[in-house]
């Protein structure tokens, strides 16, 4: 709480003065343990999601790709609008996800919409990044991929045959060719599929073939998977992109990927087949393991053990390689009183 003398007064009781040309914003997601007096005490700005909407994150994400020149054709921004209006407004697909599917996780429209802009960059950078145009039939493709995948990624195998029959049938997405039998029997999806680089067309995914290390541990032995090597080709392609978003915002592009799933579906095993083809001399790894009894001290010093001090205020991993931390187990913390 911030009373009127400009004290910020924490929870665990310590008092924090602020100096007299301090200004504080806070954003926070809701007022649950908020008493009257601080709300009575600061200006409270409220913006209702249906108020702001997330049209306007297509918008910027478009003139974004205009102004770094990042674009696969000039044409981008009406493709992203023409596919907006066919696959998201037209089938009102936002009520229809409401109304009839089930989330394995609370995902608001706006993340949704936000893990589908960074999916789209990160797919089209190899196009991008080699100077290759996109026609507008194979920027389609890529559309649907991500559409599929960041609007129903979070569905179990049935809602997500129904996602493929009931919405991208019904709005003539150009779908990969699977036969009624497959359908039936495999339950084959647009999820079983990718859009190839080199041919731009539909390929089923395909498991490379194992090759056993030269010392075989059992209990360390990671064979790939159709639900593996799909999960590693995404976090692949968003662990490339750029470091820097935008120069002018200051706003970075580097992305997380979050994998959920109950225990015993791999996930751990599926982030650790993605970090053994790290480089050690370029990228550094770290695994935390969280647990019932991890606090936030626990995370901060478990981080900084694996940093030094380059400036005053900046840490950087040592020798100046990159890093990527693995938080395991991330919804295992206790929840205290006021949800932190």
């Amino acid at each position: 709480m911030l009373d009127d003398n400009k004290i910020l007064t924490l929870a665990n009781a310590e008092r924090i003065p602020m100096s007299d040309n301090c200004k504080m914003t806070f954003e926070v997601e809701n007022l649950d343990n908020a008493s009257p007096a601080t709300v009575s005490r600061c200006g409270i700005i409220y913006v209702s999601p249906p108020d702001l909407g997330w049209e306007p994150l297509f918008d910027t994400w478009c003139k974004d790709r205009i102004e770094t020149k990042t674009y696969v054709a000039s044409d981008e921004s009406d493709w992203i609008n023409q596919f907006v209006q066919k696959y998201i407004e037209k089938p009102n697909l936002v009520t229809a996800l409401q109304k009839g599917y089930i989330y394995m996780m609370p995902c608001p429209m706006i993340i949704r919409v936000t893990q589908f802009l960074s999916l789209l960059q990160a797919v089209l950078l190899p196009h991008a990044t080699r100077g290759e145009p996109v026609d507008k039939k194979v920027f389609e493709l890529y559309f649907v991929y991500c559409l599929a995948w960041s609007f129903a990624g979070l569905f179990e195998t049935d809602d997500r045959q129904r996602f493929h029959r009931e919405i991208l049938e019904k709005s003539g997405a150009p779908l990969p060719a699977i036969s009624a039998a497959r359908a039936q029997t495999d339950k084959e999806t647009v999820f079983d599929y990718c859009v190839h680089y080199e041919s731009k067309s539909w390929k089923p995914w395909e498991v490379p073939e194992w090759q056993p290390p030269r010392r075989l541990i059992f209990s360390q032995l990671l064979i790939p998977t159709s639900d593996s090597i799909r999960a590693d080709f995404i976090m692949e392609r968003i662990s490339n992109l750029p470091v820097i978003k935008h120069k002018g915002r200051h706003e970075n592009g580097l992305k997380n990927t979050l994998l959920v799933g109950g225990s015993g579906t791999a996930k751990t095993s599926v982030c650790m087949m993605f970090s053994s083809r790290f480089d050690s001399n370029v990228m550094l790894f770290k695994r935390i393991n969280f647990s019932s009894a991890t606090e936030p001290r626990n995370f901060q010093d478990s981080i900084e053990s694996e940093i030094e001090r380059k400036q005053a205020r900046i840490f950087v991993p040592p020798n100046n390689k990159n890093m990527t931390v693995f938080l395991d187990d991330l919804s295992m913390p206790f929840v205290n009183a006021w949800g932190d």
